[in-house]
């Protein structure tokens, strides 16, 4: 510990034991691996500890608010009354990672009030999982309070080790940043940012963004992150390296001097750490969708999970334009060929794209820069007004393109590129929605690139977690799914709006198109699946063919192998998954096209296999309709040899399996393309070992015969 506990424990004995009774404040996981304990110290300071396997991984850790139209909220409590329980179900998604999902936690609540002449109450919840933690603060309807202008909420997590970290800085605007691998005590966000010139973001603090994770020199692995995020603010992690203390920095707005504006009462959103003594099992945890309430929308059957193509990677690389190109003078239409080439959202190719889509059981087509307003979409000071929602360029006949794709079976994917002019996209949204339903169109891709209007506004400010929120909650009633782009993070609230199907919320694959710093190492997405991927499903967009792509952008190239872009479409989870690369690339490769053609999108069950933080992983997944394994292996820029094992195929079934993996000299830079595919047979408990080269990786179909 770093310091001597023993005064402490004194003092908060003796207050407990003149408290007028004796309370409950411990409460463990169904497992007894996980526990908690909460009390109050000599001043009236509510704080709690984690223990883990009998070791503590979070120290005394403080909890309490600060407000600018109220008394700070931190001591002078005693503890009222506390209640424990314990709840297990089973519930089903209607789409995800798995059907069946347990739920099952025990429950310590704590009621406390003030001592002083206001006797403003405040509950905390504890609930505890095998998998890890969650708790938030709930304010309940009181005489002496009314409104809470939260200046900042201090929720402290003070750890016991340095802690090797994977993080992002706590940026009150954009995730899209590469991960930092460094020592709890040698996080310096504010560095990075002035080292990397980060002019369009906003970092204020020596702060990181959630999901952070850690590893411990035992093995013990944490994440920290927030679930249920509702009428909020959004949560950065303050980190105090000389006390290895992580504190809660609230994002705030530059329009008000507090960070969150709620009306009594309400429930913050829940604090989470996922906790376990390996990796794979972080990414098997269901800890943040189980803290969120059930499905409020009944059945969505009408979202179906699918693989898609589309009109966007050919605007990343130049082939073509988002915009259409207008006159001088602003009133009449004319093709000149966009800012960077032909436009690209034309009702020819779009067909292409329907027809291909077709041909190669891919149930949707996106497509980008088909309304109007792209000429003025960004790096324009006022942006309000610029988007129109419902009227296409001239070029792009909605209704032939509508009709040709539900004619080939194909459902076109809507785009709204907002432009971060939320009052814009809030005016237009009903009917915009409305003209997705006249189409028969289930899925909005959203856009927020550029800096937040109103001014003043970031994107994960309270202002933007209510867009974001009321946006797809809108979207349901027009049965419309939403993947939004420059979001807000994910929290689990799919479980309760299962129309909130995948989102950005990282470096995605375009930033290999033309990222000046050379696009995302070989380690990203290692690093990805065991931070980001664990709030939710990303849409990553992966499956790039043509790795080197010369002929567009000789300066930048995608850094993996060819058979690591096939193994993305099962180790980075979405229901949606774009087949990313040009039509032309597809064709030329038709082998390797085979795996995006067969793999799943919606799963029975997944299994982690193996896996290393930042290193490699290894993740099975069985699809829901046909009971058929897929299986992807992606590992970072070493090469190395991955030991599987087929335990969990089902007994007394033999299964085809269809190995796509790195050639014997393949290389993430040097020889991309090289790809062995081979077929063998397989069963319960078959062993197979499978090489990756450098930024490598492998994809597997098993099949039943």
């Amino acid at each position: 510990m770093k310091f001597n506990l023993i005064p402490l424990i004194l003092t908060v004995l003796f207050f407990s034991c003149n408290q007028k009774e004796k309370h409950i404040t411990e409460v463990t996981s169904p497992n007894s691996e996980v526990k908690v304990n909460f009390n109050l110290n000599a001043q009236g300071q509510p704080f709690y500890t984690v223990m883990f396997n009998n070791k503590t991984v979070v120290d005394s850790s403080y909890l309490g608010f600060e407000f600018t139209n109220a008394k700070a909220l931190k001591d002078n409590f005693n503890i009222v009354n506390t209640t424990t329980s314990t709840f297990n179900e089973t519930w089903q998604m209607p789409w995800g990672e798995q059907v069946d999902v347990v739920n099952h936690y025990n429950e310590l609540r704590v009621e406390l009030q003030e001592t002083s002449e206001l006797k403003r109450k405040l509950n905390l919840v504890f609930k505890v999982y095998d998998d890890g933690i969650g708790f938030r603060y709930e304010f309940p309807e009181q005489a002496n309070f009314k409104e809470a202008l939260i200046k900042d909420e201090h929720t402290e997590f003070n750890l016991t080790e340095d802690y090797n970290t994977f993080w992002i800085p706590g940026d009150w605007d954009i995730y899209e940043h590469l991960y930092n691998t460094t020592k709890l005590s040698e996080v310096d966000a504010l560095q990075f940012a002035n080292h990397k010139n980060l002019a369009q973001t906003y970092i204020p603090e020596n702060a990181v963004n959630t999901p952070v994770t850690m590893v411990g020199a035992d093995g013990t692995h944490l994440s920290f992150h927030e679930a249920a995020l509702i009428d909020y603010s959004g949560m950065t992690l303050k980190v105090d390296t000389k006390n290895l203390d992580l504190k809660s920095n609230l994002v705030g707005s530059e329009n008000t001097d507090y960070k969150v504006k709620r009306m009594l009462p309400f429930e913050t959103p829940w604090r989470t750490i996922q906790i376990s003594d390996n990796a794979p099992e972080l990414i098997e945890s269901n800890l943040t969708v189980n803290l969120n309430e059930p499905n409020k929308l009944g059945d969505v059957s009408w979202f179906t999970p699918m693989k898609y193509t589309g009109v966007w990677w050919e605007m990343h690389l130049g082939k073509s334009s988002w915009d259409y190109g207008m006159t001088q003078n602003m009133s009449t239409w004319t093709d000149t060929g966009g800012a960077h080439g032909k436009h690209g959202a034309n009702t020819e190719n779009v067909k292409r794209f329907i027809d291909f889509s077709a041909k190669n059981n891919i149930g949707g087509v996106l497509v980008e820069g088909w309304n109007t307003g792209w000429e003025h979409w960004i790096g324009f000071e006022d942006r309000e007004g610029v988007f129109d929602f419902v009227t296409p360029y001239p070029d792009y006949d909605l209704d032939e393109v509508t009709r040709y794709a539900k004619e080939k079976g194909v459902e076109i994917i809507m785009h709204h590129e907002t432009s971060a002019a939320t009052e814009t996209y809030t005016k237009q949204q009903d009917t915009a929605y409305a003209l997705m339903q006249k189409y028969g169109m289930h899925s909005v891709k959203s856009g927020y690139v550029g800096k937040i209007l109103p001014k003043g506004e970031y994107h994960h400010g309270q202002y933007m977690v209510n867009h974001y929120n009321s946006a797809a909650i809108k979207a349901a009633k027009y049965e419309v799914a939403v993947n939004a782009h420059e979001p807000i993070k994910a929290t689990g609230l799919r479980r309760t709006y299962p129309n909130i199907i995948s989102r950005e919320g990282l470096r995605g694959q375009e930033f290999n198109a033309w990222a000046s710093d050379g696009g995302n190492p070989p380690e990203h997405l290692p690093i990805v699946a065991f931070t980001r991927m664990l709030s939710g499903p990303i849409d990553y967009t992966p499956g790039i063919f043509n790795i080197k792509f010369d002929e567009y952008k000789p300066d930048n190239q995608v850094n993996t192998t060819i058979a690591q872009q096939l193994a993305l479409y099962v180790v980075i989870y979405s229901p949606i998954q774009m087949a990313a690369d040009l039509v032309e690339h597809y064709e030329a490769n038709p082998e390797p096209l085979q795996f995006i053609k067969d793999v799943g999108v919606d799963w029975q069950q997944t299994k982690v296999l193996n896996g290393v933080v930042g290193d490699y992983v290894t993740i099975a997944r069985q699809e829901r309709e046909t009971g058929n394994w897929f299986v992807g292996g992606i590992t970072d820029e070493n090469a190395r040899t991955l030991d599987l094992t087929f335990d969990f195929l089902d007994e007394n079934q033999s299964y085809e399996a269809v190995i796509y993996r790195d050639g014997d000299k393949a290389h993430w830079d040097n020889n991309p393309l090289d790809i062995i595919i081979e077929k063998i047979e397989v069963s319960k408990g078959s062993n197979l070992s499978v090489k990756l080269a450098e930024g490598g990786g492998f994809a597997i179909s098993i099949l039943k015969k």
